[in-house]
Formats: C-alpha cells, structure tokens, sequence
C-alpha cells in the first residue's frame, strides 16, 4: 500500500492522470496476466523518471522500470511498489540524416515504420517485435539475423544517483540476449541508432516478407511474451522442447504453442502460476532427456 504522502509528493511530479492505484499488471503485458501493482506510474519525460527515481531511492521504496511488458511475466499476486512505466508518453522520435534517436518508450515497431518512412534500410528485422526500444537495447532484442548492437551508436542512461551517462556501442558490452544494463542500475532514457540509405519499396518489401513468415511460423494470435527461452549453445530452444514430446503441453491456460515450441502461451484464462508452472516442467522434462537447462528469457516481475 502506497500512503497518501508518498502519493501527494508523486502528484508533483507528474500529472494526475498518470498515477494509477492498484493497476492489474494484466493490462501492462503482452502475456496479459498479472496482479494489481500497488501504484503504476506513466512516464512523460526524463526530467520526471530522474525526480522519481530519485525521490523513491530516498524514501527507499520499492520500484521497478517497464516498457511495453512483452518481455515480463508478472506474479498473480502483483507487485508491492511503483511501476515506472516508459510507454507512449516518453515516445518521441527524431529522424537527423540517417541517424534516428527514439525515447525509450517508443515501439521499435513505430520506429522501424518511421525509417521506412524516410528511406532508411537496417532496422526491418525489428518491424515485428513488441517490445520498446528501451526494453530492446537492455536485452540485446534480434530476429531473423538482426540485432539492436547492429544499429545502435549511443544510449543515453540515468545512473542510481539520477545522473545521465551517455554509452557508446563499446561500452554497451552488448552480447546475445545481453548488455552492461542488466547487469548495473541504468535505466535508459534515449536511443540513437544509425541506418543506412535505402530504397523504401526493398525495406517494405522485407518488412513484409518478415511479418509474414512471422504469422507463419509464431502463435502471434495468442498473447505470449514472444521467446520463452534463450537459445542453448548448440541448440535451438524450441526444437529441444518439441523433441522432448512437449508440444502442445498444457497447465491451466497456459499451453506450449503448437506452432511454434520455442514460445509458451496464453491458450485463454492462463494464470501467472500456470505461465511458471509450465515454464519449470519444460525446463524438467528437456533437462531430463537431453542433459540442457534452458535458461529463460522472460522476466519474472511481482509475487506469484
């Protein structure tokens, strides 16, 4: 529970309208599950996240930063904190020559139509990908042979004590699924990525030859958090899990997609629990038969 203070003194740092008490976690995920959050909190701009951060590491009070959720599984029992959410409201994207420099709320999506927009090639493989810039540097996001180190010259980042740093490629020590920023307390505010000219009909026509073998091959009509886990040295995650005969296993709601085994469902009405719960039986049963721990690359996030 929030007290009314800490909640009086956020009202000065942001509007009204972007503190919400009590917030299902279900509405702020792509897995579309999740218990209330005890106060979710719309950020609007950097100056705003740097004052709350600031203002909640000294009353020492939990808090944890998200962007659009595609990458979280948040516990049914929610989460007893603030949310700082970096969603549309710090969204912003500027185009200067061939660079592009997003807010880290941004959809990668709406940046990869803004470079097709202006004739920029080197950004289609993230056309599909749900998830915000912010949360795509962080994890290194790729897909079909692209990845976020590929494209990105600098990332802008707030420290523990609320003082901006800017991070050039080197320094983001970016590996797969990896960067410096999961491992130190930063939190990214600012993304610039350098693309190359291009004919815009060719960057369309990929964008749309990857969408499609998207819809084809992934459970896109099923919310999910995208990739499950992280793919084995050696191996592919998805083919492990089919091997193991666990296509289309099942706990509550929670289903192994048939079309892909590589991503974990919500067949409808899943639970967190169910999400976990499956998560470790496949985990058990790959382990069990091929000797490979998958590692996950969803976030669990709250109390299940």
């Amino acid at each position: 529970m929030i007290s009314k203070a800490v909640i009086e003194a956020l009202k000065d740092i942001v509007p009204e309208e972007n503190i919400h008490l009590e917030e299902p976690l279900s509405k702020h995920t792509t897995f579309r599950v999740g218990g209330p959050a005890d106060c979710l909190i719309e950020i609007g701009s950097a100056v705003q996240l740097k004052k709350i951060q600031k203002y909640l590491t000294l009353i020492e009070m939990p808090h944890v930063v998200v962007g659009n959720g595609s990458n979280l599984l948040a516990g049914d029992r929610g989460y007893r904190g603030v949310v700082l959410e970096l969603g549309t409201k710090f969204g912003d994207i500027r185009v200067e020559g061939t660079k592009i420099t997003a807010q880290a709320g941004a959809l990668l999506s709406r940046i990869a139509k803004v470079a097709l927009e202006h004739g920029l090639t080197g950004l289609e493989f993230a056309s599909g990908i749900p998830g915000t810039v912010g949360g795509a540097v962080v994890m290194n996001a790729g897909a079909y042979g692209g990845e976020m180190k590929q494209v990105i010259t600098s990332v802008t980042v707030l420290d523990k004590e609320g003082e901006e740093l800017v991070l050039d490629n080197d320094t983001m020590e970016f590996g797969y699924r990896d960067s410096v920023i999961k491992h130190h307390p930063f939190l990214v505010t600012e993304v610039t990525m350098e693309l190359s000219q291009g004919d815009p009909l060719s960057i369309k026509e990929k964008m749309d030859d990857l969408a499609a073998r998207r819809r084809e091959k992934q459970p896109v009509e099923f919310p999910s958090a995208g990739s499950t886990f992280k793919r084995p040295e050696g191996y592919f995650a998805g083919e492990l899990i089919m091997k193991a005969g666990l296509r289309g296993c099942q706990i509550g709601g929670a289903r192994v997609s048939d079309k892909h085994c590589g991503f974990i469902i919500n067949a409808g009405g899943a639970c967190a629990a169910d999400v976990r719960d499956l998560m470790s039986e496949v985990q058990q049963r790959v382990r069990e038969k091929f000797g490979v721990e998958l590692e996950p690359e969803v976030i669990m996030l709250g109390e299940f």
